[in-house]
């Protein structure tokens, strides 16, 4: 069952401000000979940033066969290095308490169950109140931990689930996970049209020319696939569950409206907003009032970074996209998939 949590923000306890030690032993692979010792380092430790193992090695933190090593020297490979660094805390972003409902917990993870209207991280025009904020706060060690344990993210206006990771090592075999396609991201839409079937979207997406702030189907974009399947045909509408094998900026609202079937209450890819001719009151108001786009996180499936076990978490439709769907389904006989 979800918990919510609301906690307020203290001050982080000694550990938690200064950071935690962390020792590593490791012979470099010979395969490795030539490349620049922190690069080396950050190959073989991908759970820290070379500019943090960088840091370690001007701090004096790492030795290499015993002596103290510059980043820029080139390895072998087959030497032996040593590291007794502390893992400082990052406390750019703020703890900022807010409720959160929490899917699920252990030593490695949360999920979160996040509501529309909330940005996930700090940015220009939101410099606060956001996900990662509300997360410091819920656990202060992750601010040892890369974007507060951030392994991927959702639009403001997208609400559903998101897993974050708890320690480095967990976030870094997190992250590998999403690169390689092994985490499966599920989402519900209610988009406008009616679709006669499922399918594959495969169109690379990219950076929009002229509108920076978009993104566009472009044949010089990043590799972009999206399957999506029919769960309920409406008059002039369709709720679709999407599967995403890649993971691009907006990339389902913008592979749904290439195909012509924009999500609804998209401000940025779903054109003027339409009514279906006939539209009963109901409908009409209930179109008009959907302030943002009906697209949910419904689905999220894993294994865990540390255990190796399967793990599955499901989201309802948030409250919502639940009553847009109840109109939907009551403003006049339509045919069932």
């Amino acid at each position: 069952m979800a918990r919510e949590y609301s906690e307020s923000a203290g001050s982080p306890t000694d550990c938690e401000a200064s950071g935690e030690f962390r020792n590593h032993s490791l012979v470099l692979p010979v395969d490795m000979a030539g490349l620049r010792l922190d690069q080396a380092l950050a190959r073989e430790l991908p759970q820290y940033s070379r500019a943090r193992i960088q840091g370690w090695i001007e701090a004096g933190a790492v030795t290499v066969d015993g002596r103290q090593p510059r980043g820029k020297d080139k390895v072998l490979g087959g030497e032996q290095v040593q590291i007794a660094a502390r893992l400082e805390a990052d406390h750019r972003v703020a703890a900022e308490a807010q409720p959160l409902v929490v899917v699920h917990e252990d030593r490695g993870l949360f999920v979160i169950n996040k509501p529309a209207g909330m940005v996930v991280h700090p940015g220009a025009g939101n410099p606060g109140h956001t996900l990662q904020n509300a997360l410091l706060a819920l656990d202060p060690k992750l601010a040892l931990v890369p974007r507060a344990g951030l392994v991927h993210r959702l639009d403001k206006d997208t609400s559903g689930l998101l897993v974050v990771a708890r320690t480095p090592e967990a976030h870094a075999r997190l992250v590998a996970a999403l690169a390689e396609r092994e985490i499966e991201r599920n989402y519900l839409a209610i988009c406008t049209g009616v679709m006669t079937g499922g399918g594959t979207i495969d169109a690379p997406i990219g950076r929009h020319r002229a509108q920076r702030t978009r993104m566009a189907v472009r044949n010089d974009g990043r590799e972009a696939v999206t399957h999506y399947r029919v769960v309920q045909r409406y008059r002039a509408h369709t709720l679709v569950r999407v599967q995403l094998e890649t993971g691009r900026t907006h990339q389902i609202r913008v592979h749904l409206a290439h195909i012509g079937y924009p999500v609804i209450g998209d401000p940025v890819y779903g054109g003027r907003r339409r009514l279906p001719a006939g539209c009963s009151p109901a409908l009409t108001a209930a179109l008009s009032a959907f302030s943002r786009q009906a697209l949910h996180a419904a689905r999220l499936a894993l294994a865990h970074p540390t255990t190796g076990r399967s793990l599955e978490w499901e989201a309802p439709l948030p409250e919502d996209m639940a009553r847009l769907a109840a109109v939907l389904e009551e403003d006049q006989p339509h045919e069932r998939t």
